[in-house]
């Protein structure tokens, strides 16, 4: 499999160039990002790389998404897009991109998250709807969207597990000051702090009780590891839009 990094100077571009040594079925035809470094084998042509590729994986910026994705399109590409913080936008370019080519939006690429969100679909299934859910996440000091992509694919999927629309049952960003929260409703807690690579807890508290699940990242390369197996499986597959747990075939009825 051939692959273009986008994003390629970055924390998770980096980590993934590293990750490829253990994956010799896999051949890096392309490093993408904004400034050409010669010295590391970067340069910013997106459609000259894209022309010896399979598959696109990208985590550059919210802003580049779009012309990403149209590039992909161009040249016949999949694409596997980790970015978060995207745009309503880039959300509607993936859904219109996914008719022509294969696309993966992964809020996080990391095999133990995906089982993580699966379980919260079925807690919340599960669990009468009285139950609050609060999930508390923590990253990196430098991480600027909050809450994190994963902190927020968690919620959609508590809410898709009791059959409700995320956006009614979605609360504030604590700390919110006075107002009390709406009984089982959706709460998000953010730290930012340190090199902390990423730490999630979902709490459902009912009366008397709690159930608390959760994952903790300690090394960056779990998430390079993922997006590449990832990219493998995407590659040749149909066009539409596909998510992780397709990867790894857990997904459940809600």
């Amino acid at each position: 499999m051939r692959v273009v990094i986008v994003g390629a100077a970055g924390r998770m571009g980096c980590a993934i160039r590293e990750a490829l040594v253990l994956r010799p079925d896999v051949q890096s035809v392309g490093a993408i990002d904004r400034e050409i470094d010669a010295s590391r084998g970067i340069s910013t042509d997106l459609d000259s790389a894209l022309r010896g590729a399979d598959v696109m994986i990208d985590f550059s910026s919210p802003s580049s998404t779009v012309a990403n994705l149209a590039a992909c399109v161009r040249h016949g590409v999949a694409a596997l897009v980790g970015t978060t913080g995207l745009s309503d936008e880039a959300e509607r370019a993936a859904s219109e991109a996914s008719a022509r080519i294969p696309v993966l939006v992964a809020a996080n690429t990391s095999l133990g998250v995906t089982l993580l969100i699966e379980l919260v679909r079925q807690a919340a299934k599960a669990l009468p709807a009285d139950f609050d859910i609060e999930i508390t996440e923590g990253h990196h000091r430098h991480k600027k969207d909050a809450p994190s992509g994963t902190a927020l694919a968690l919620g959609r999927a508590a809410a898709e597990g009791r059959g409700q629309d995320f956006e009614s049952v979605r609360g504030p960003l604590r700390p919110h000051g006075e107002a009390p929260r709406q009984v089982g409703g959706i709460g998000f807690s953010v730290i930012r702090a340190g090199d902390l690579v990423g730490d999630h807890v979902v709490l459902f508290a009912g009366e008397g009780e709690r159930v608390t699940v959760g994952h903790q990242a300690t090394d960056r390369a779990i998430f390079a590891r993922g997006a590449l197996k990832a990219a493998s499986w995407l590659a040749g597959r149909a066009p539409g839009r596909y998510q992780m747990v397709d990867v790894l075939g857990l997904k459940t009825s809600a």
